[in-house]
């Protein structure tokens, strides 16, 4: 055996028993002994070479896996040896490039210097600053992207890998952060989402609506909704129909592939149908026959890899030699001399090795290598320098051109001699590896669909944002960068819609005439929109608008899918996956169609365009592959084959392409040319559809071929190849090349039921168009006028009669009432009348063409009347009947002469049309499957076409051809009219297809007497037969009177009822009932009462939903809401006619009220012991009212017309209690029971109690009129009638009314009552109610009657003012039924805060919508804007009344400022430690301010009225403090708590802290009055109170209100008290602030112009302009104030005076009033000086005289307390108060009042009472010594500042320290000063005295 044998079976052993092994089921392979182990291949084989084969520079395994970490010693000396063995020019090492493609050329090289503008990478490199931190690995080692992590903002959620998400998104379910820590920790009882009865759920929890349950769309996106359908909508030929509703290719039916979301495809499969270029799987699936034995499980059962060896050897890899015998050796081995294939076909001569010599060597020319030399085994061996390849002779070198290859470079790509240079596109630059390209411009977001919503991910990061939610089901997408818009396409609403990037300005662009819109483009040169609708198989194009739409391919277009644009080339791109799937391009005008690729696809989906590398992308659903071609489809090749279970949409950017993925709900990634490095940028999303990448660059700038001028088109310009087209929408002719016509001459218009569409005539294309027309549900018939360039139309499902242009514009209902199924309709173009059928209510009426003067023309012997058309050149009206006995009848169009011209062997008689030509009348018949024709009189019939008609249904004729529909060919067909021949099918394929029609304007006039002065006719003028031509008919319920031409004026005589959302009347003068709606100008939703004036000839009506009550006229004009507040459920309402009254129940709120008849006087008269009062009937002459009451306990009560003398008439047996009449001629009341179902009488009085009539099902209103009763009912739905006496001769006056309700009869000829207040309102200045002894004087709610009674006041006296975010209300406190009256203040959008000012009778209020401050009357007039700018939330606001002064709180710019009530001399009060201040209240008295912060650290704090001296009252055991008030009595401070839930108290000083309410749900504000507090809470939506002592008693005032926001009370005894300021102002330029001690005066931060002083008195004079002839006075120069302060209060901003520091000569010199030199003394300056010496000599001698006095009782137990003159006059001298310590024996001493004959007490008891309150803790005390107080205040008055002094300072020793102490009691000192200059006010209506008004004595210190 030769050497050669035994190498050759040592080699084959080892390759089979590596087989073997690897077979066996080892994981490793080994060879034998002198062999080398190669990598185990994709095929599962190992392969053994020669051990001398390693390193030896050759790829002898294939895969270079035996020249791994070889170090070849094969580059010459000038070259540089890569780590990985790769040869290099040493040149290229270190300059910044990765030429060794491993780096190791750049590795331990010197640092490079970077340039300013660039960021040095850890590993050398310099990229752009820009890229430092964008999310992209720039440098290669992720050094740039070292960076923190964004913080999140408030609204999001960060996950636990940093990345943020949106708020909302944490615990919904969806996993929405990568690492899925959003749905960690959530908690278990997230509520089950219930959806509505008008809603379908769907499998996984979404609502959708339930009309789109079973359409044959997926609204869901699982398909949830169309399973378990009976009627699918079914799928085209040549396709399958999934158990889900899907329709697939019939093709891919038992193909072993689940295409199907439900698997339904596969089920009961005999076998697999697979196609010759498919393998079939074990399991039965059909895989390419290409996959087999490639090493991938394609058919998920690995059969496709079984069996393998027996396939041919693979091929060799492209650097080796594929031998004869089928090994693969290197291609260095080729022709060496060694027989390295074994069968020598290495060194055969067909290799034309050249023969060598027994030596050769490199020494010699080289050894005749052109590059590189090298021996091996003695055998020369030629090589060559990297760039370069070895030729076909083993010697010469060839420069490669690496440019052929795909990849070298990311895009452009310029080959050099020996290498290459890479470049990029602009918009891009090479990054620091010299072959990327990297976009300029900003991070790249991928912007995708995900059904319910449209998100976006950075792909390089975690972070993941939300754009645009709440979707129905959003499919296609795609963006506009310059104009930063997104749109998208919605498949469940057919609609393609429209946003701006930021998520902002959602809007409708194209909303009819779509199915399916599954792909979408814009053009963002041009401005154009394009799209794919795989349900109408056509590619639109529009303006970005939505308008100038037209069908732009339409021919060979089966199931278009996704598109993109090329716009920079003018080219379009689509996919097609219909019968015969394919991709296709076309000029983007439509021209130039061409077939890209048509071969192996199978479910083409997404498509991408890359116009950087010029290829384009796509997807295949079906083939699972990711392909790739150049634009004209050429060099087509798969990128990936693997992994993709079902990808959807495709983008890419750069060198990445990112793909969704159904089944994995997935975003993908991976590298462009080679398809690895494949990552999930995100997974478990919803449903992710179509992707784009958001990006400048992926919208690159190019020439716009239509320039700034639309190309001079008047419509469309669409880009071309080189040029453009002018086109026009669909279906308009062009008139030149540049102009379209404006409007369309002839066109075929037909109905789709959803949808109205035409076919033009004045083009060839014959593509139908829809009509962009808003909610039509159910189209059936139609009909058009061309002079009013109208269309009308039938709507089955919302009961109508429409019209609109025939563009769709001016689209409005005609007429929407009374209709049950309008299913014919007719224009009479002569008179401009419309005539309809219904076959519901078996009628056929006539109107104007507005829908105007409607009446019934036939009512009799109609059954299901279907079609119907009119020929005013014969006056005659023909319509079909397919009832139970099918007929065909001809009628004037008067409805006179009525005949039967057709009546036998006919079953669905459907369409009508009139030929006026040839007098002949054409029809379909759907039952006899014909289309007949015959005489107008119904002579000579005969049949025009009898086969071939599954089911005509719609029939028009124009010129010689008649046009039908048929529902089941589904196709629109027309033929001869004479012959029937010439059959054609213009459309196909059309669901739904109803009536059609003919549009064009070739109508013959027709002369009539109806079109001069509408022929004699008041209303209505109707065509004739000859020879009567014309006559006159009235609306609908109104009588023609004799003379034949004029109509009654309106109904005498009618039943008006209320239908929910509108009231019908129906007349009792004409011998059919019919229903006839009152047009009223206005929205109804929930109208359940109504009542009728017959007198003014108004109805009156409630809607519990608006909550008002309105009123119009009968005819429906003048429209008016006379009640839009306090309503809840107003079920009841009756009018008094007589007295001009209306009254009504209210459920709700549980009150009978009455108010005039606009709704003015309003009087809450009955509100106690009411249960949901329902129905209300009154008796005018006998002053009575009755009204049911079905609550717990039903009753049924009587009272007078005031609410007097009420009294219970039934009470038992009683259900529900609805209906309620009296029948005053039998002096009986009836009533109606729902209950019971009964309808019951009883007399006046209540006795006599009987039944009427048993059963009626569901009775709800009911009324009288004559001899017979009327009522409504809710289970027939329908009015009934019968006899008031005994119950008989029931018959039903209309049917099938759903939403019945009230009902009454009027008979407006009957005379009315006598008016008892008919003389002079009875002498009442308000209201004048009767009773039955008379009448009753009565005032509006919460106003008393004067003494008089007769009389009334303006207002209440005292009551509560509180704000609903949108309305301000008061509570009358006078009165106890505390019933809530709206405030008229216009333009209130949210109000917050309220406060009031006494002095002027005037409301302050916040509002946050707006940002501004203002004031109205109490009345509400006279509203105006005090503070307009600079706001931002403004929560809290007070009024000092004494000074003049508004206080506010900005929690968004955390200030308190004030200002002058005007709003003038604005100031920032307090500016620094503020976090989120809330309420603030001012005490002007003692000169305090007080507020609440609930920021971080919530406090109270207080602070002088300057806003100095601020100190923290509490600080602890606070969440929210919200509301904030005062009492100013017992001078404590209460607040609400909103997060603690209590209500508490503390005094001024923030001491004696007291829980009063421990337990409220959300309180917002409160406000004090009496021994009361109320507020109001968000939770409860209520006003409550308790008493302020102990918090018991606790009261719910009112309930029942939404967005409760301030309270205050509005009491002559709240605002009292005056200090220094109340008097001009403090002498004040422009502010004055009192304090505890005295008052200052301030400027405001920004000058009005006036000169402002800080010093009270002093008025500085502003210099004069200097103008020739006039003298100008000049003030000493002084410093101004500056006009923005800085951080912190006032004090420090500016030099303020008080008056004490200006009488004690302590302000700054150049603030002191100055003389000028030419101005002398004044005799008022000597006068004054006369008196002050005076007075200081009377001073001094006081003093002298108090001291000696004062050392007489000098003692050394007592302790001086001494502060400043608290008084506002100049004096110095300072005042002592001696306190004595208590003796022990006071503690036990008591006080019993003892009262005088008189009933008063004597000074000498005041003055014990006195002196143990003072000595005393004792509370009983001090509320004897309050008693006393209020009895006798006059001797009280100079005693009782003293007992607060001493009151407060024991009752707070253990709280104060000696500094709180001393200040209290000069604040105390202080407030008796102010006492005693102001005389006590007197409780009035008049406004309360505070100081203001008039000017008070000043008291001397010896009264202190």
């Amino acid at each position: 055996m030769s050497p050669l044998d035994v190498f050759l079976l040592v080699w084959v052993t080892a390759v089979l028993r590596t087989q073997a092994v690897v077979a066996g089921g080892s994981t490793e392979c080994s060879c034998g002994r002198n062999h080398f182990t190669c990598a185990v291949s994709a095929f599962g084989e190992c392969t053994c070479i020669p051990a001398q084969w390693q390193c030896d520079g050759d790829n002898d395994c294939g895969d270079h896996s035996d020249e791994g970490g070889c170090m070849l010693p094969t580059c010459s000396p000038l070259d540089f040896h890569c780590d990985n063995g790769k040869c290099i020019r040493r040149s290229w090492v270190c300059d910044g490039d990765n030429d060794c493609e491993d780096d190791s050329d750049e590795q331990d090289c010197p640092p490079r210097e970077c340039e300013e503008d660039e960021f040095h990478c850890q590993n050398g490199y310099c990229i752009r600053s820009l890229w430092h931190c964008d999310g992209d690995n720039d440098c290669g080692d992720n050094s740039d992207e070292q960076c923190d992590l964004r913080r999140c903002s408030d609204k999001e959620f960060r996950c636990h890998d940093g990345s943020c998400i949106a708020e909302h998104w944490y615990c919904d379910g969806d996993m929405d952060c990568k690492d899925g820590s959003d749905e960690d920790n959530c908690p278990s009882n997230v509520p089950v989402t219930t959806c509505s009865v008008e809603e379908f759920q769907c499998a996984y929890g979404r609502c959708i609506l339930d009309i789109y349950h079973c359409d044959g769309d997926d609204d869901c996106g699982d398909w949830s909704d169309e399973s378990d359908c009976s009627s699918h909508q079914p799928c085209r030929a040549g396709e399958f129909m999934c158990s889900s509703g899907l329709c697939i290719n019939a093709g891919w039916r038992c193909d072993g592939d689940f295409d199907c979301d439900d698997q339904s495809d596969e089920k009961n499969c005999t076998a697999s149908m697979c196609t010759a270029d498919q393998f079939r799987c074990e399991s039965g699936r059909c895989v390419r026959l290409s996959w087999r034995c490639d090493g991938e499980d394609d058919c998920l059962d690995n059969s496709d890899e079984e069996d393998c060896e027996k396939t041919e050897s693979p091929q060799c890899a492209q650097d080796q030699f594929l031998c004869s015998n089928g090994r693969c050796i290197g291609h260095r081995k080729l022709c060496n001399g060694v027989n390295d294939c074994g069968d020598g076909s290495d060194e055969g001569p067909q290799q034309k090795c050249r023969l060598r010599s027994a030596e050769e060597s490199c020494n010699v020319n080289n050894g005749g290598c052109s590059q590189k030399c090298q021996t091996v085994r003695g055998v020369v061996q030629c090589t060559c320098h990297t760039g370069y390849r070895l030729l076909d002779d083993s010697k010469s070198c060839q420069d490669v051109d690496e440019c052929a290859e795909e990849g070298y470079c990311s895009q452009g790509c310029t080959n050099t001699e020996g290498g290459f240079q890479c470049w990029c596109v602009q918009g891009y630059e090479l990054r620091p590896d010299r072959r990327s390209c990297k976009a300029l411009g900003p991070e790249p977001v991928l912007l995708f669909a995900n059904r319910i919503d449209i998100r976006q991910v950075l792909p390089h990061r975690s972070e993941y944002t939300l754009l645009l939610n709440n979707l129905e089901n959003a499919i296609a997408l795609d963006f506009h960068h310059n104009k930063e818009l997104v749109f998208w396409s919605d498949v469940t609403l057919d609609r393609i819609m429209r946003a701006n990037l930021n998520g902002s300005n959602v809007e409708e662009v194209v909303s009819t005439g779509l199915e399916s819109p599954g792909g979408l483009a814009v053009d963002w040169i041009h401005d154009k929109l394009y799209w794919t609708d795989s349900g109408t198989s056509r590619i639109e194009v529009s303006n970005l608008d939505g308008i100038h739409r037209k069908v732009l391919l339409w021919r060979n277009l089966e199931k278009p899918r996704a598109i993109a644009l090329h716009p920079v080339e003018g080219t379009i791109y689509w996919t097609d996956w219909g019968t015969i799937p394919r991709i296709e391009c076309a000029n983007m005008d439509g021209s130039n169609r061409r077939i890209i690729a048509n071969t192996s696809l199978f479910w083409p989906n997404g498509l991408t365009i890359d116009y950087a590398g010029h290829k384009m992308y796509w997807v295949d659903a079906k083939h699972h592959v990711i392909e790739r071609a150049d634009l004209d489809g050429q060099n087509r090749r798969a990128v990936i084959s693997q992994g993709l279970p079902h990808p959807f949409a495709i983008t890419v950017f750069e060198d990445s392409l990112y793909w969704t993925d159904w089944h994995t709900k997935s975003i993908n990634s991976a590298n462009k040319f080679t398809g690895k490095n494949q990552e999930i940028i995100r997974n478990k999303l919803h449903f992710p559809m179509d992707i784009h990448t958001l990006h400048p660059q992926r919208q690159p700038a190019g020439r716009n071929r239509c320039g700034k001028n639309n190309g001079g088109c008047s419509h469309l310009c669409l880009p071309s190849f080189k040029n453009y087209t002018c086109s026009c929408p669909t279906g308009f002719k062009k008139i030149d090349d540049y102009t379209c016509s404006e409007s369309l001459d002839k066109f075929l218009l037909f109905a789709r039921r959803t949808d109205i569409r035409r076919i033009s005539f004045d083009t060839d294309d014959r593509s139908d168009d829809v009509i962009p027309l808003a909610d039509v549900r159910s189209a059936v018939a139609l009909d058009w006028d061309s002079k009013e360039e109208s269309i009308y139309w039938t709507d089955v499902t919302t009961d109508s009669i429409n019209r609109a242009r025939w563009d769709g514009s001016r689209q409005e209902i005609v007429v929407d009432s009374s209709l049950e199924s309008p299913a014919g309709l007719a224009i009479d173009w002569v008179t401009h009348k419309l005539y309809w059928t219904d076959a519901g209510t078996d009628r056929i009426e006539v109107s104007n063409a507005d829908g105007s003067m409607r009446t019934v023309l036939i009512w009799e012997n109609l059954d299901r009347p279907r079609d119907i058309v009119v020929d005013p050149v014969g006056g005659f009206m023909y319509w079909t009947d397919w009832g139970a006995n099918p007929k065909i009848e001809r009628a004037g169009m008067d409805a006179s002469n009525r005949i039967v011209i057709v009546a036998s062997n006919l079953t669905w008689p459907n369409g009508l049309a009139i030929d006026y030509e040839t007098e002949r009348l054409y029809w379909a018949d759907a039952g006899m499957k014909t289309i007949e024709l015959a005489n107008l009189d119904g002579t000579d019939r005969q049949i025009l076409i009898g086969s071939q008609l599954p089911h005509p249904f719609g029939l028009t004729l124009h010129e010689d051809r008649i046009y039908w529909t048929d529902w089941q060919s589904k196709s629109i067909q027309s033929a001869d009219k004479i012959t029937g021949l010439g059959r054609t099918t213009l459309r196909d394929n059309l669901e739904n297809l109803m009536d059609i029609h003919m549009f064009h304007r070739q109508r013959a006039a027709v002369p009539t007497a109806c079109i001069e002065n509408n022929g004699g006719c008041s209303h209505l003028c109707l065509l004739a037969s000859l020879p009567k031509g014309h006559s006159c008919a009235c609306p609908t319920g109104v009588n023609l009177l004799p003379n034949g031409q004029t109509c009654a004026p309106g109904m005498t005589r009618f039943l008006i009822f209320a239908r929910r959302t509108d009231i019908r009347v129906v007349s009792l003068e004409i011998p059919y009932f019919a229903d006839v709606v009152i047009p009223v100008n206005g929205s109804m939703k929930n109208t359940i009462a109504v009542g009728v004036d017959s007198v003014e000839g108004k109805v009156y009506w409630s809607d519990s939903t608006l909550r008002k009550i309105s009123r119009a006229n009968l005819d429906g004009s003048e429209q008016q809401d006379i009640v839009t507040t306090g309503l809840m459920t107003t079920d009841g309402l009756a009018v008094d006619a007589v007295g001009h009254k209306i009254y009504w129940t209210d459920t709700g709120t549980n009150r009978i009220e009455v108010a005039n008849l606009d709704g003015s006087m309003r009087k809450v008269l009955i509100w106690q012991n009411l249960d949901s009062p329902r129905a209300i009937a009154l008796y005018h002459e006998m002053g009575y009212m009755y009204w049911t009451d079905w609550g717990e306990h039903a009753k049924l009560e009587r009272a007078g017309m005031d609410g007097s003398d009420r009294v219970v008439l039934i009470s038992n047996n009683l259900g529900w209690p609805n209906g309620l009449v009296i029948d005053k001629a039998g002096a009986q009341l009836l009533w109606a029971d729902a209950h019971t179902e009964r309808i019951e009488a009883v007399d006046l009085n209540g006795a006599n109690r009987h039944t009427l009539i048993s059963p009626v099902q569901h009775p709800y209103g009911l009324t009288l009129l004559d001899s017979f009763i009327y009522w409504t009912d809710w289970q027939t739905r329908s009015i009934q009638r019968a006899d008031k006496t005994t119950g008989s001769n029931m018959i039903t006056i209309r049917g099938n009314l759903p939403g019945l309700m009230d009902i009454q009869a009027v008979d407006r000829n009957k005379p009315l009552g006598f008016n008892k207040c008919g003389v002079k309102n009875g002498g009442c200045s308000h209201l004048c109610l009767p009773r039955p002894s008379g009448i009753t004087c009565a005032c509006p709610t919460g106003i008393q009657l004067k003494s008089d009674g007769r009389s009334c006041a303006d207002s209440p006296e005292t009551y509560l003012l509180f704000s609903s975010r949108g309305s301000i209300h008061r509570i009358s406190l006078d009165t106890n039924d505390y019933t809530d009256v709206d405030i008229r203040v216009p333009e209130l959008n949210n109000v917050i805060s309220l406060d009031y000012d006494s002095v002027e009778g005037k409301v302050y209020y916040t509002d946050v919508y707006l940002d501004v401050i203002r004031r109205a009357n109490l009345n509400g007039t006279g509203m105006e804007t005090v503070i307009g700018h600079g706001l931002k939330t403004t929560d809290g606001l007070a009024v000092d009344w004494v000074a003049r002064n508004l206080y506010w709180t900005d929690t968004g710019r955390n200030t308190i400022e004030v200002a002058r009530l005007d709003g003038t001399s604005r100031k920032v009060l307090i500016n620094n430690s503020l976090d989120e201040p809330r309420a603030i209240a001012v005490f002007p008295k003692k000169g305090y301010l007080f507020w609440t912060d609930w920021g971080h650290i919530a406090k109270i704090e207080r602070a002088h009225l300057d806003g100095s001296d601020r100190k923290i009252l509490i600080n602890t055991d606070l969440g929210w403090p919200n509301g904030l008030t005062l009492d100013y009595d017992a001078r404590r401070i209460y607040w609400v708590d909103a997060h603690l839930d209590r209500i508490e108290s503390a005094d001024l000083n923030g001491k004696l802290r007291q829980v009063l309410v421990s337990h409220v749900s959300h309180p917002f504000a409160l406000t004090q009055h009496d021994r009361w507090i109320y507020w109001t809470d968000w939770q409860t939506k209520s006003i409550q109170r308790v008493e302020k002592y102990n918090g018991r008693n606790k009261e719910t005032i009112l309930a029942n209100v939404e967005g409760l926001m301030d309270i205050i009370v509005i009491s002559p005894q709240r605002q009292t008290g005056s200090n220094g300021c109340g008097v001009n102002n403090g002498r004040c330029t422009h502010l004055c602030f009192a304090r505890a001690m005295d008052y200052i005066c301030a400027c405001p931060d920004e000058s009005d112009g006036r000169p402002c002083s800080t010093i009270p008195g002093f008025l500085p004079q502003a210099p004069e302009s200097t103008i020739p002839g006039k003298r100008t006075t000049m003030l000493p120069k002084k410093p101004l104030p500056p006009t923005v302060p800085p951080k912190g209060t006032s004090d420090s901003a500016e030099t303020n005076c008080s008056v004490h520091e200006a009488n004690q000569g302590l302000c700054p010199s150049e603030l002191s009033p100055v003389l000028t030199a030419t101005e002398g003394f004044h005799v008022s300056y000597i006068i004054g000086g006369v008196l002050t010496m005076l007075a200081s000599f009377i001073l001094i001698a006081a003093v002298i005289l108090y001291r000696h006095k004062k050392s007489k009782f000098m003692d050394p137990n007592v302790s001086n307390l001494t502060y400043s003159n608290p008084s506002y006059r100049t004096s110095t001298q300072e005042v002592k108060i001696e306190t004595f310590q208590k003796p022990t024996i006071y503690n036990q001493l008591r006080y019993k009042k003892e009262a005088s004959p008189d009933n008063s007490y004597t000074k000498e008891k005041i003055k014990i009472v006195e002196g143990i309150c003072l000595l005393s803790g004792d509370s009983d005390y001090w509320d004897d010594l309050k008693q006393i107080k209020t009895s006798r205040g006059g001797i009280l008055r100079d005693h009782v500042c003293m007992k607060t002094d001493t009151v407060s300072i024991q009752a707070s020793t253990d709280s104060l320290d000696d500094t709180e102490m001393e200040q209290l009691l000069q604040e105390e000192q202080s407030e008796c000063s102010s006492v005693n200059t102001t005389a006590t006010p007197e409780r009035s209506t008049s406004l309360p005295d505070t100081g203001w008004q008039q000017r008070s004595k000043l008291a001397t210190e010896s009264d202190v």
